[in-house]
């Protein structure tokens, strides 16, 4: 007796593909339309936030039922003696993972829902384990690499909160949109979901994580996407989780402090080791945990005495707090970001390339929004919707067609974005505070201003700027000037703290220009 009879293996086959196909890439959509054929519902070519749709795919409960009713079929016959090859059982046991994902969604969503610092018991085990087991301890199966039920379990959580970091926090139905997600889900779960599995879900943190891409793209989004996405082991003794998913992401901004305070942060100190140390204190690295993320956003600004330090712990796992000797292991993932081109940084001696090739074993480019308008123009529209509704909440369809009707009057089609989706959303603001929004850069189609030097120039002949912006702007362009923030303080008269403080990363990345 074959295990699966006729249309049935064409069918077990795609949807064993659907288990390891990258969600967000055009082959999930075609492997979906292959398993329901003429009940499939078109909805676009890769899955994104639609703002009619919300990210609801219309084909999930349907391919549900087709993966369990072939799934009830093929366990019936392995009971009833049907002898399944290697090829076989792999297909079965791929459409029992599709069942459990499938099966228990709504189980992990409430779990997510209820989340807090320290874990509870988690009550539905019990019942997605009677489930494994009645697939998998079946006559004819053999149970081969990861499949007990905890392991699944955990699994599944991990793969559901992934799912929803990368769909609700990467907004754009553009394949440049799609293409970042895809890559962000990689960087997750690699490119091969089965490895990961078997081998590679306790290995992850030896894998660091590198974000470029120009300012205001979403770097420390990516990030935290992924941060928030780690495998976190589930204890069926106890029925909990071994940690909160939300506890365990770390970032720091190392253009916002001294190098002495992001020595503390990294590596924690002990009680006298500087001024201010008045007792010990433990650092990022020691805090995180075997399931926790450090994020060293703008790693193109870090000291490289400190450039050192770091290598040394991605190399040896190993750091020592300011102030002691003693030696502590770090066992999370690192995430590095930055809008700066590290090559060129090396090649002016200020970036070790010895600490770039630590970094970059896993790389993210992040796409600028014109990227992304570029192939897809009417997902401008689609965007200030999303970011209405999250600002705005009940009266969010009105401001955003407001929003909208202003951007074509005063912007016009063409607008270039040049601060990317974070200028998108203080566009979005302004609009909505203040009735206008003043880019930086100039418009294009004008004549006058030609750039973000003479932009700044005619908005204070105009009086367009108040005193906070105007501050701004100018620390910002002596520093770009300058080269340092020691030369911008010693111009402008000001602690160094005070030039970093002020310095506005859209406007510096306009006056540096692409």
């Amino acid at each position: 007796m074959a295990l699966f009879k006729g249309k049935e293996r064409a069918i077990a086959g795609a949807m064993s593909r659907l288990t390891a196909v990258n969600p967000f890439s055009p082959e999930r959509i075609a492997l979906e339309a292959e398993v329901l054929g003429d009940t499939f519902v078109a909805t676009g070519p890769v899955w994104s936030v639609d703002a009619e749709l919300d990210g609801l795919n219309p084909n999930l409960a349907a391919l549900d039922a087709a993966g369990t009713d072939l799934l009830e079929k093929a366990r019936a016959r392995l009971a009833g003696g049907a002898a399944a090859g290697a090829e076989e059982q792999q297909l079965y046991e791929d459409l029992v993972l599709y069942r459990l994902y499938g099966g228990t969604t709504e189980e992990w969503r409430a779990i997510l829902d209820a989340d807090q610092a320290t874990p509870r018991k988690v009550r539905s085990y019990e019942a997605f384990a009677r489930t494994a087991e009645h697939f998998l301890d079946v006559r004819g199966f053999e149970r081969r690499g990861r499949l007990d039920p905890p392991f699944l379990f955990a699994y599944g959580y991990q793969t559901y909160r992934a799912f929803h970091q990368v769909l609700r926090q990467l907004y754009g139905a553009s394949m440049a949109a799609a293409s970042l997600r895809s890559a962000v889900w990689q960087s997750i779960f690699t490119a091969d979901r089965g490895r990961y599995r078997r081998a590679l879900v306790d290995r992850m943190h030896d894998y660091t994580t590198l974000i470029t891409g120009p300012s205001g793209t979403g770097k420390e989004i990516v990030a935290r996407a992924i941060g928030l996405s780690r495998f976190i082991p589930f204890d069926e003794a106890t029925g909990k989780f071994a940690n909160s998913p939300n506890d365990g992401f770390f970032p720091l901004n190392l253009s916002a402090l001294s190098p002495t305070l992001i020595e503390s942060e990294l590596f924690g100190h002990a009680r006298g080791a500087f001024t201010g140390a008045v007792e010990e204190r433990a650092g990022w690295f020691e805090a995180c945990g075997a399931q926790g993320t450090v994020f060293l956003d703008e790693i193109g600004e870090l000291d490289t005495a400190i450039q050192v330090k770091l290598l040394r712990v991605l190399q040896s796992r190993s750091f020592q707090r300011l102030g002691e000797t003693r030696e502590r292991s770090f066992d999370g993932k690192v995430i590095a970001a930055t809008n700066r081109d590290l090559a060129a940084e090396i090649e002016a001696g200020s970036f070790r390339e010895d600490l770039y090739y630590r970094l970059c074993s896993d790389r993210i480019q992040t796409p600028s929004l014109a990227e992304q308008l570029s192939s897809y123009p009417d997902d401008l529209g689609n965007l200030v919707l999303v970011i209405c509704r999250r600002l705005f909440g009940a009266e969010a369809d009105g401001i955003a067609a407001m929003v909208e009707a202003w951007m074509a009057r005063h912007l016009g089609a063409d607008y270039a974005w040049p601060g990317n989706i974070r200028e998108l959303e203080q566009c979005v603001r302004n609009v909505v505070i203040r009735g206008t929004y003043h880019p930086i850069p100039a418009r294009s189609g004008e004549s006058d201003p030609k750039g973000p030097r003479e932009a700044f120039a005619r908005d204070i002949v105009s009086g367009d700027l108040d005193t906070d912006e105007l501050l701004t702007r100018y620390t910002t362009l002596v520093y770009q000037d300058a080269g340092s923030y020691e030369e911008a303080s010693r111009r402008l008269g000001v602690d160094r703290r005070t030039v970093k403080a002020r310095v506005d990363p859209e406007f510096l990345a306009a006056l540096r220009g692409p």
